[in-house]
């Protein structure tokens, strides 16, 4: 069977369309010199490669070495919690993420999950699905499936290699650069902290126009928050060290689509109908980075509660590691934690009110395995109906990210004037609104023209996180 929702531009893939318009291309097995002559050819006809191509052939066979070399590095502490059994597992590890990086850049089929972890099913299905879309002829291969499946695929074999080796299947291969992250944004997070606790003290005396104008600067400084990917940079330190609220004016020209005033309105007129008719207004963020990212979100939750803007968050997670820096339960924990036990004071005074909202259950941590699916958000009504009924009980849905982006739209080369509504095939549990800084070739809803005087002038604009967009669409919204 194939999935439900089909319609729409094919899907990106490592070695498809190269620029807009030509034909598809493929990899095949050459020789040194043939494999030399190839490129020469591809590089005079199209120019530069795709970025799908890229983050196949270069970026991600250094995240798989770095995970590598994150384990040899802790081969001590192995022993010391599990003796030579935890030397073994950690020697068999590497050697099933070694053989991952080799079929990864020699174009070898991708093979089915074998850890009989609850979601391997649903993964094995999909790759069937994929084959089954390629026919008997050909394999699924690295170079041949959508970009968006293998990238995924990647990281859920890492994972696998840890499950398959116990003692050490809880282990984080990303967590030191995550932690690295959090603390080389410290003069950041003081600085959001410092200026949330000003806004605290005085936000009851607000105005209509001062909670908006409040309202938009801390979307924004989420938004741009999104810049701290680590999958971007391959694990490479990413962090946010100025003082994120000194740069908004000038980064205002390079969101190109802002639907500020839609979340606004949807935002309020939620708050006015909860405070007539007593009930629970509810934002749920859709989280992707940890480290800065994450504290930027912590800080919009804060005031979207203090403001009553929102009576509870429900913040979504992803299950394992994922994409080097994607926010996960533990992550979470260890973030407020930081926060409430940082030597500076408004640091710790956030992340004590930030651990009295989960006490107090204001602030709701959900990790549905859906989130490290390969699927399309179109999807999800019919491969996860509990999440996807969870989500139409808000009142407004953030989706941080760029990952989160491309399932929402599912990974096409759409034209960039197509709308954000048709790019979502379906997919509407709720008013939702993508913040994210573009950092793969996928883009809808500019105006006509916009997107190819970009690509004339700035060839690479979708996939550097210069450019940003905060879109909003509502199922409601006529």
């Amino acid at each position: 069977a194939t999935p439900a929702v089909t319609s729409g531009p094919r899907s990106l893939s490592p070695t498809a369309r190269w620029r807009r318009g030509e034909r598809e291309l493929r990899l095949v097995p050459l020789n040194k010199r043939r494999k030399e002559e190839e490129e020469e050819k591809r590089r005079k006809r199209f120019g530069r490669r795709s970025f799908a191509y890229l983050t196949i052939t270069e970026r991600l066979p250094y995240i798989v070495t770095k995970a590598v070399d994150t384990l040899h590095r802790h081969t001590d502490t192995f022993f010391a919690q599990y003796g030579q059994e935890g030397v073994e597992a950690e020697k068999a590890a590497i050697g099933l993420m070694s053989k991952l990086r080799n079929e990864l850049q020699t174009d070898k089929p991708v093979l089915p999950i074998t850890d009989g972890f609850p979601d391997a099913a649903q993964w094995n299905k999909y790759l069937e699905q994929q084959q089954a879309r390629l026919g008997s002829e050909e394999n699924t291969s690295w170079f041949r499936a959508p970009w968006l499946f293998v990238e995924c695929y990647m990281y859920r074999r890492i994972h696998e290699a840890l499950l398959l080796n116990p003692p050490m299947c809880n282990f984080d291969v990303f967590n030191e650069a995550k932690t690295q992250g959090f603390l080389e944004s410290q003069q950041a997070i003081t600085a959001l902290s410092t200026h949330l606790q000003k806004v605290n003290e005085k936000v009851k005396c607000f105005k209509e126009t001062e909670l908006k104008a409040e309202l938009q600067r801390l979307l924004q400084v989420a938004l741009w928050g999104n810049r701290c990917d680590l999958s971007i940079s391959a694990g490479v330190a990413n962090p946010q060290k100025l003082n994120p609220l000194t740069t908004l004016d000038s980064l205002k020209p390079l969101i190109l689509v802002d639907d500020f005033e839609s979340v606004w309105c949807q935002l309020i007129n939620s708050k006015r109908k909860g405070t007539s008719e007593t009930a629970c207004t509810r934002v749920d963020i859709v989280l992707d980075n940890s480290g800065f990212e994450l504290v930027a979100d912590l800080v919009l939750a804060d005031f979207l509660i203090t403001t009553q803007l929102a009576d509870e968050i429900h913040f979504h997670g992803k299950s394992i590691p994922w994409y080097v820096s994607d926010t996960t339960k533990t992550d979470f924990d260890w973030t407020l934690k930081q926060m409430k036990t940082s030597c500076h004071q408004q640091m710790s005074s956030c992340g004590v009110a930030w651990e009295n909202n989960v006490t107090k259950g204001v602030w709701i941590y959900q990790d549905h395995p859906f989130w490290t699916f390969p699927h399309e958000f179109c999807d999800m009504s019919r491969v996860a109906n509990d999440l996807y009924a969870e989500l139409q009980k808000s009142n407004v849905i953030f989706f941080k990210g760029d990952l989160n982006y491309r399932k929402l739209t599912g990974d096409r080369r759409w034209n960039y004037s197509v709308p954000f509504e048709t790019a979502l095939r379906g997919f509407q549990p709720a008013p939702l609104c993508s913040l994210r800084t573009l950092k793969a070739d996928v883009q809808v809803g500019l105006k006509p023209g916009l997107g190819e005087q970009l690509a004339a002038s700035e060839p690479d604009w979708m996939t550097t996180g210069h450019y940003a967009v905060i879109q909003f669409n509502s199922p409601l919204r006529k």
